[in-house]
Parts: C-alpha cells; sequence; structure tokens
C-alpha cells in the first residue's frame, strides 16, 4: 500500500483542532478548569459543530494506525525471523507520556483551578500545591466536590487509546479468525454508498438513545461506558478499515453528501439546545436528537475522510515535520492554554482580542517546546518520540501516522 498521507494530515488536523477547542472552552457557559468572566453562551454553537465528532475521529485514525505499526511489526519479525515486537513499544510510547505528563505537565491545570474554584481562596504556592498534588491529597473541595488527584485531565485520550490497544491485541491473539472474519463483514458492509452512512449512524445513534441517559461521560476509564461504546468501536473500525481500499473509496463517494448531513444536523442541534436550555423538551424529541446527534458525528467524519481521500495531499517536509511535532504539541497545549488564560485576567483584554492572542500564544509555545524537546534525547520519549530523531523512512503505510 502507498502511505496515506491523507490520514496524517487528518491526525494533524484533528489534533491541532483541539487547541481551538480548548481555548473555546475558557469562553462558554460549561465547567473548566478556569472560565473567562466574559464566557457566556455566544460561542458555544461553534463548540458544538466539532463536539460529536472530534474525539471519535481521534480514535478511528488511531486504530487504523494501529493496523498499519502491526503490519509494520509482523513484517520485520517475519524478517528476522523472530517474535513479533508490538505491544511493548506500543505501551512505552504511549504509557511513559502518560506517567510523565500526570507528574509533571498536568498539575499546573489543577493549580490553577484551586485558585479560582477553592472557597477562601488557596496561598501556599504552586511548589506546595504540587507536593500535596503527587500525595493524592483530596481535600481540596467546594460545592461541586472534591479534585481527584493525580489526574490526567486531557491526557485521559493516551490511557484509553493505551487500554483499546491492549484490548485489541488480546482479541487478535485469542480470536484471530472471528475477527477476521468480523472485519471482512463491515468492510463489505461499508462498502456501498448507503452502508457508509447507515450503519455507522445506527450505532452511533443507538449508543447514544441507550446509554447517554445512564452513563456520565466522565474520562475516568472506570465508569464512562458510553464512551467506551462509541470511542473503542471507532477504534476497532479504524483497524478493520485500514486497508479496504473500497471503504475510503465510499468515503470519498460520500463527502458532498454526508457534508450537507453534517452541517444541517448540527444546525438542528444547535436550535434544540437553544429553545430546551431552561425547559425539558418532550420525550421523543429528545431521543429523536439523540438520532441527530449520532447522525452528525458520523457524518462530519466521513465528510472530512472523504474530502481528504479525494484531496489525496502528498508529503512535504511540513508534513513530516508536523507528524512527529503533534503528539508533544498535544501533551502540553492544554496547559499552556490554562496558565496562560488565568494570568491573562489582570489585563482584562475584550475576547475577540484575547481569544485569538491565546490560539497563537498556545501554539508558539507548543512548538518552541517541541523544538527544545526533539533536541534532548533524555526528553524524547518522555513526549512520545523516539530516542534518536530519525530521518522519515521513504513511503510505507505502516510508518503513517505513527504516533498515535
Amino acid at each position: 500500500m502507498p502511505r496515506r498521507h491523507d490520514l496524517d494530515w487528518v491526525r494533524v488536523f484533528a489534533f491541532s483542532l483541539l487547541v481551538l477547542y480548548h481555548v473555546g472552552m475558557y469562553y462558554v457557559s460549561w465547567d473548566w478548569h478556569v472560565n473567562s468572566p466574559h464566557a457566556g453562551p455566544a460561542l458555544e454553537p461553534f463548540m458544538m459543530l466539532s463536539s460529536p465528532w472530534r474525539l471519535s475521529l481521534l480514535f478511528l485514525i488511531s486504530g487504523a494506525a494501529t493496523a498499519f505499526l502491526l503490519g509494520k511489526a509482523r513484517r520485520q519479525a517475519e524478517g528476522a525471523g523472530g517474535k513479533v515486537r508490538f505491544l511493548g513499544p506500543r505501551s512505552w510510547r504511549l504509557l511513559v507520556p502518560l506517567l510523565f505528563g500526570m507528574l509533571v505537565i498536568v498539575p499546573p491545570q489543577s493549580y490553577y483551578e484551586v485558585l479560582e474554584k477553592l472557597p477562601g481562596g488557596y496561598h501556599d504556592g504552586y511548589l506546595a500545591f504540587w507536593g500535596r498534588y503527587l500525595a493524592a491529597d483530596g481535600s481540596f473541595c467546594d460545592d461541586n466536590g472534591c479534585l481527584i488527584l493525580p489526574t490526567w485531565n486531557h491526557l485521559w485520550f493516551v490511557a484509553y487509546l493505551w487500554v483499546y490497544t491492549v484490548a485489541l491485541w488480546g482479541l487478535l491473539r485469542f480470536a484471530p479468525r472471528w475477527l477476521g472474519r468480523v472485519g471482512d463483514g463491515l468492510a463489505r458492509a461499508l462498502s456501498s454508498n448507503l452502508g457508509i452512512v447507515l450503519w455507522p449512524t445506527l450505532f452511533f445513534a443507538l449508543a447514544r438513545v441507550s446509554l447517554i441517559g445512564v452513563f456520565d461521560q466522565t474520562h475516568a476509564l472506570v465508569d464512562d461506558w458510553y464512551n467506551h461504546v462509541q470511542y473503542f468501536g471507532m477504534f476497532v473500525l479504524g483497524f478493520f478499515i485500514a486497508r479496504s481500499d473500497a471503504v475510503w473509496e465510499a468515503m470519498r463517494r460520500a463527502r458532498w453528501p454526508t457534508l450537507v448531513l453534517w452541517l444541517g444536523s448540527w444546525l438542528a442541534i444547535v436550535v434544540y439546545f437553544r429553545i430546551f436550555t431552561d425547559i425539558a423538551p418532550p420525550q421523543g424529541l429528545r431521543l429523536a436528537m439523540r438520532g441527530a446527534w449520532g447522525l452528525c458525528q458520523w457524518c462530519a467524519i466521513v465528510a472530512i475522510l472523504g474530502f481528504a481521500r479525494h484531496w489525496s495531499p502528498g508529503d512535504s517536509r511540513a508534513l513530516r515535520y508536523l507528524s512527529q511535532a503533534i503528539f508533544p504539541v498535544y501533551i502540553l497545549h492544554q496547559t499552556i492554554t490554562v496558565v496562560l488564560a488565568y494570568n491573562f485576567k489582570p489585563f482584562d483584554l475584550p475576547p475577540l482580542l484575547e481569544g485569538p492572542l491565546l490560539v497563537l500564544l498556545t501554539f508558539g509555545l507548543c512548538f518552541a517546546g517541541y523544538e527544545l524537546i526533539r533536541r534532548i534525547p533524555p526528553l524524547r520519549p518522555l513526549f512520545g518520540l523516539k530516542y534518536r530523531e530519525r530521518q522519515s523512512p521513504p513511503a510505507t503505510a505502516a510508518t503513517s501516522v505513527q504516533a498515535t
């Protein structure tokens, strides 16, 4: 297979979107680590433009990456006459950044959340807080409950990705034939113009109708069953369709209809939440809008992947750079945003100036951090990079979207 540069670009796009989304979280009325004095509902419709699908897209791309990486590991094992080395190296690439992030990168987010929300304030300084953070101090409480420390905050994605990788690896080890039959059947079902839209939409809609009122979205791993259904489902789907040209071509053909369905369902969701902000909707309408959420979720993914497939962006120096940089940028970004946002408050900048400034500074400081990290070998594994920087290999699908 030729290298899937379109998936590389989509991965960069999806992770970059997280920076914009988390800056937006500072300005909406939803609860976050810190909130702007100017927070309100004005930005929320634009946040909902990506809320249903942005993480599902990342898990689908990660599942495809897992298929490529496993294929590469198998070829290397066959060439060397040894065992397939996949789960160990993959765990190293994910768990080391997760642990380092929880101990070093994430604590400032909790610190500024305590400064902003703890009744009576907090006055002992960051180092004292960090010590209590590492000691799992559970006494930072307000009317909404207590902070759970240590925490992974935005790095929950890495934890879930590792768990899903282990689960898939177990299925491949103990039920490979069954998994192969399921994958082949799924690829056939999604290869038609109707199937590529219908079946995943039904999956997302049924998951939301049956689970969203039962399980909260906690990102805490052990009780997050609605998210597990949708995200593990997308991870496995990405693995199954990674090498199915027929499915990717079906997405390409469906790009315009799904774009219309995505934007139409998004508009319906925005109107629904605007009308029923303070009053309960009829139960039938509530269930219908949960179905619309599933439609929005899947059609956005198909439209994005379909247009990427159609445009077929090729390799470039920029893509190789961004593909290496984007995972360290992801690890750093939310902490940088929280620190900047909190310390901008005394300046009382208007949101139309402050928001774009936060975006630019977050990206700038993240990439500056990456430039430092990539030059210091002991830091590289802490951010998901190999110990020594090497030139990108020439063009194989197995090396595509390699970090996540």
